[in-house]
């Protein structure tokens, strides 16, 4: 139920995107994307969001979720012209392995 896509450029890794997929709701999480900085604005991203929409149709999940930061607003465009929607807001939400420091705090 999870899978790991890797876009290759040039024989160079340039973008990464994880899905797992999650039975007791029927459901994907798209995660981990990240595309080379060098590279951004090429398509590469939506490319890498495509593929985990056909991996959930493919494999007959209800539906694709994920979460991000307010602070990536080039990546909430990107989701939406994908097709996914806002629906709601976690305050002080920690990602795995945050220790909530002071430093993260300031920037998550």
């Amino acid at each position: 139920g999870s899978c790991f896509w890797v876009a290759v450029l040039d024989g160079n890794v340039v973008g990464i995107v994880a899905a797992r997929g999650n039975e007791e709701d029927n459901t994907v999480e798209l995660r981990r994307m990240s595309v080379d900085s060098n590279y951004r604005g090429k398509g590469i991203a939506k490319a890498l969001g495509r593929k985990v929409l056909e991996f959930a149709m493919l494999n007959n999940y209800s539906s694709v979720v994920l979460g991000t930061t307010a602070v990536k607003m080039a990546a909430h465009k990107l989701y939406e012209s994908l097709g996914f929607k806002h629906v709601g807001v976690v305050e002080h939400y920690a990602l795995p392995g945050m220790t909530r420091s002071l430093l993260e705090r300031m920037f998550f």
